[in-house]
């Protein structure tokens, strides 16, 4: 153990000069990563319908290229699932990471190839180390394990030759042998794909670990440590992991659950450290504890476009370089990966903090959504989940607005749906059921986080009175043809403003 930790904190040293001279030269690795990207992929099927090998800009790979969407790829994604070769990226890809669904599947499958993988989804982690260990020199991190909590979905065939799940899961199973001297609990529990199973054999199993950092989705780890205490009965996770110091989170917002994890670690030395991952790539992490904004992470085969929110829903909307963007403003993420995704939109938005070196902050999602905990529910997936309740219910719905009620020491996390309805359902909680049981159909990430109410309870359903959202509404000043009632929203500030009208406690 003493010589991995020592081999580990050389790697360290040495990758630390490497980010520190991307953040110097950010522009020119972000033009040779791109010309790498081409170069590699000339001879695809894509490379060649594209002509790769003529673009030696970028405005001529902007010009030549169209902006794409899932539904966009979902036909090349599909025939490799089947096992075609040289298709976005050359060779084949065994690996497709299972994420939420788009308007018209419940699931999307990003191909993940040897590339991504390792230059990308590995080298994040392993970075998320070097970084904090250069923030924190006398940490003692690495002298004891990370707790790990795998994907929701293990890794399943496609076929013979390719496989799908959460991307935790496959890199779960791609990260070397020697990993599991440095995290808890072993393989084949992180991969367990019945949760309550998981967290029980986590808690038999690595209590008596010595944890000194844990990586996740905060939501997720509320349930573990919950379960741990009343294993324990002790008052506090530091109580069962005395040496513990860092939650490296990402996936949702954190701030939420922020003052749970006070009272869980009450620590002035636990530190709080966030990324942007996300099955289409690994994209950022916090450099600085006194700042929340993350460093764009810029030489893991990934090539960054940014779509200003003012030219969102434009037929040709200006896609900017790095050295393009301005500070403060909103942008539509896009990206061009080893993965073979091209001029692809993730679907996120962005904010620079600063520039040179260039630093993010997620600022939400190009569509309303709800995302409190990994659940991504999308404005189609609630409006055709309401049409499927009305349907079997006979009730009519007139306007409605949703958003999450977050976890706290008395309350599990929750959806709050506001409605007004023209026609009553008879029976409202048999409406409420209808209404979930379709979004579990609709979306994967949402079935697994309402998975035997760990996370994610049944939905809370206030009935309003007629009139309300038009008060609503004109109260806001926004009362008119071209002004839309919120219909979901991934914070309480609609839901809030409409319960103090409605004289109704949380």
């Amino acid at each position: 153990m003493p010589l991995l930790n020592s081999v580990i904190t050389w790697i360290n040293f040495r990758r630390t000069f490497q980010i520190q001279f991307y953040r110097e030269h950010p522009v020119e690795i972000q033009n040779e990563t791109l010309l790498s990207l081409l170069n590699n992929a000339k001879n695809t099927e894509w490379g060649k319908k594209y002509n790769y090998g003529n673009i030696s800009s970028v405005e001529g790979f902007k010009n030549t290229v169209p902006l794409q969407h899932y539904e966009d790829i979902k036909p090349f994604v599909d025939r490799l699932r089947k096992g075609e070769k040289d298709l976005l990226w050359p060779g084949d890809v065994k690996w497709f990471a299972k994420s939420s669904g788009t308007t018209s599947d419940k699931s999307k499958f990003i191909p993940v190839t040897k590339e991504a993988l390792e230059d990308c989804h590995l080298q994040g982690p392993r970075d998320i180390f070097s970084l904090y260990i250069r923030t924190y020199p006398e940490t003692k991190v690495l002298k004891g394990k990370t707790l790990t909590l795998g994907g929701s979905h293990r890794v399943n065939n496609f076929s013979n030759n390719s496989y799908y799940g959460d991307l935790s899961a496959i890199m779960i199973e791609n990260v070397p042998f020697w990993t599991d001297f440095i995290r808890t609990p072993t393989t084949e529990i992180a991969l367990i794909e019945e949760f309550e199973e998981k967290i029980d054999k986590i808690i038999e199993t690595a209590l008596d670990q010595n944890v000194t950092s844990f990586s996740g989705v905060p939501s997720w780890y509320i349930v573990l440590f919950k379960k741990v205490l009343e294993k324990t009965g002790k008052a506090n996770i530091l109580e069962v992991w005395p040496n513990i110091e860092a939650f490296f989170h990402g996936g949702v917002n954190f701030e939420p659950y922020r003052e749970q994890y006070k009272k869980l670690f009450p620590s002035e030395q636990m530190h709080y450290i966030d990324t942007y991952n996300a099955s289409e790539g690994f994209f950022g992490i916090q450099d600085n504890p006194d700042h929340h904004d993350m460093l764009l992470m810029l030489d893991y085969g990934i090539y960054y476009e940014f779509i200003p929110m003012t030219d969102w829903g434009k037929e040709n909307p200006r896609a900017l370089t790095l050295e393009q963007v301005e500070l403060d403003e909103n942008y539509a993420m896009v990206i061009s990966t080893n993965a073979g995704l091209w001029r692809y939109i993730i679907g996120d938005t962005i904010k620079f903090t600063n520039k040179y070196p260039f630093k993010i902050k997620v600022t939400g999602r190009t569509k309303h959504f709800i995302n409190a905990f990994g659940e991504e529910v999308i404005i189609d997936n609630a409006e055709r989940a309401i049409q499927i309740a009305c349907h079997h219910s006979h009730a009519i719905v007139d306007e409605y607005t949703a958003g999450p009620i977050f976890m706290s020491d008395k309350q599990k996390g929750a959806h709050q749906w506001i409605i007004e309805f023209d026609v009553e359902p008879k029976d409202l909680d048999h409406f409420t059921r209808i209404l979930d049981n379709s979004l579990k159909t609709l979306n994967s990430d949402y079935e697994a986080k309402r998975h035997k109410n760990m996370a994610l309870e049944m939905p809370h359903i206030i009935s309003a009175p007629r009139g309300t959202f038009y008060n609503w509404m004109k109260m806001r000043g926004k009362i008119g043809a071209q002004n839309k009632i919120p219909r979901l929203a991934n914070d309480r500030k609609y839901l809030d403003e409409l319960m103090n009208m409605l004289s109704v406690k949380p």
